[in-house]
């Protein structure tokens, strides 16, 4: 019996190669948006809380808005288009602009009055205690 071996490579890139055909010959108005942007990392202390830091090249710390319902945390903003040369065409346009919206659900309630950010290099970085009520108690035991 003769078996071909599956080159999944091929098939990865002929998905990718269809993709981009769609997209680039869409308007830029009906383009799928990444759904990940920013890109983010999150980091759980279990007992002190969460840091959560998102990149966000280009974009200006005053049109960033973070809030805290619950346990998400939503982060949303605007990235405004670079300046461009009226004469000039682009060639390749992959970084994209416009409102960005990005939820993250964390792992336990925070303390929201303490939550604080920081943007430094186009990286925003996030620190969300963990509320009193949700970190671990430390409980005795007594010899009977």
């Amino acid at each position: 019996m003769f078996r071909q071996a599956f080159n999944w490579n091929e098939l990865e890139r002929l998905r990718h190669d269809v993709d981009r055909l769609f997209e680039s010959s869409l308007p830029r108005v009906y383009r799928p948006r990444s759904r990940t942007f920013p890109a983010i990392n999150v980091w759980i202390n279990e007992v002190e809380g969460v840091i959560v830091t998102a990149e966000l090249p280009g974009v200006l710390v005053d049109s960033i808005d973070i809030s805290v319902t619950g346990d998400t945390l939503e982060i949303s903003g605007t990235r405004q288009p670079m300046e461009e040369a009226s004469k000039e065409k682009y060639h390749r346009q992959e970084r994209s602009y416009g409102d960005f919206k990005r939820s993250v659900q964390l792992p336990y309630a925070v303390n929201t009055e303490a939550v604080q950010a920081a943007a430094e290099k186009g990286v925003l970085r996030i620190t969300l205690p963990r509320a009193e009520a949700e970190k671990p108690k430390q409980i005795a035991v007594r010899a009977g």
